[in-house]
């Protein structure tokens, strides 16, 4: 990226911030529904879940997280939706400005808005006991790990955002990837579903992504689970980038 770009980039990325600061419910908003599965499936099905741990809150925060990140990304696309709605796209693109700008900037607020929503998630984890032997090492590879599933992610917001028909359809496309979590090891061991459902949750990016954190989190060897889940989200961050930049191109020329 050049400087120039940089600078851009950064305005924009302001911009954005400012925007969500003053609409701080969002972020609110986004936490509440991962806060509540946390509370009900710890202080209500925590009992009768054999997680093949004492402390099933360890166990099930790390799914929390991803479900608490596909949920954000869906205001990243219904803002993308409404700033090529209200014109303010043209507007930017008659300004002496780098154009992949406006795209970055809705990107790192993304960033940055489900970053604060997983320290909320993690701190209320806390409160309800979750607790951890990892070291600093450990906690920059999770922090690095969920940075990487929400830019991921984001983009792929970014390509709903840019082709959607209406702002239900921009949020809509995340639901999928909200329910991702429960076909997975986020909340029980993969070994206890049936044959083909535990096929498949072995199989998809969750299942990878949620062992990583939790050996991450116990200070555990992470083995081939952490390269598994780099290569999906390195994998998703490069095709969703490259659809989100081809859907731009068609839709600004």
């Amino acid at each position: 990226m050049s400087t120039h770009a940089y600078a851009d980039t950064r305005a924009l990325t302001g911009r954005s911030l400012r925007h969500i600061s003053r609409s701080a419910d969002t972020i609110i908003t986004t936490a509440l529904t991962p806060i509540a599965l946390l509370l009900l499936f710890v202080y209500v099905f925590g009992g009768a879940i054999e997680s093949g741990t004492a402390n099933y809150v360890n166990y099930l925060l790390p799914g929390i997280l991803l479900i608490a990140i596909a949920s954000g990304i869906a205001y990243t696309a219904v803002r993308l939706f409404t700033d090529m709605q209200s014109g303010i796209f043209e507007r930017f693109h008659s300004m002496p400005i780098a154009r992949s700008s406006v795209l970055w900037a809705h990107v790192l607020t993304s960033l940055v808005a489900n970053g604060i929503t997983v320290v909320i998630i993690v701190v209320v984890g806390l409160l309800m006991g979750f607790r951890t032997s990892a070291g600093v090492g450990a906690w920059l590879a999770v922090a690095g790990i969920l940075a990487l599933f929400t830019l991921a992610l984001t983009w792929l917001a970014v390509i709903a955002g840019l082709t959607a028909k209406s702002v239900d359809g921009a949020a809509g496309f995340s639901y999928p990837l909200i329910f991702l979590p429960f076909i997975s090891s986020a909340f029980v061991p993969t070994e206890s579903m049936p044959g083909p459902v535990q096929w498949f949750a072995e199989h998809q990016p969750v299942t990878s992504i949620v062992d990583t954190i939790q050996h991450l989190f116990a200070g555990e060897p992470v083995g081939n689970d952490i390269w598994v889940a780099l290569g999906w989200c390195v994998g998703i961050l490069v095709v969703a980038y490259l659809g989100a930049m081809s859907a731009y191109r068609r839709r600004v020329r």
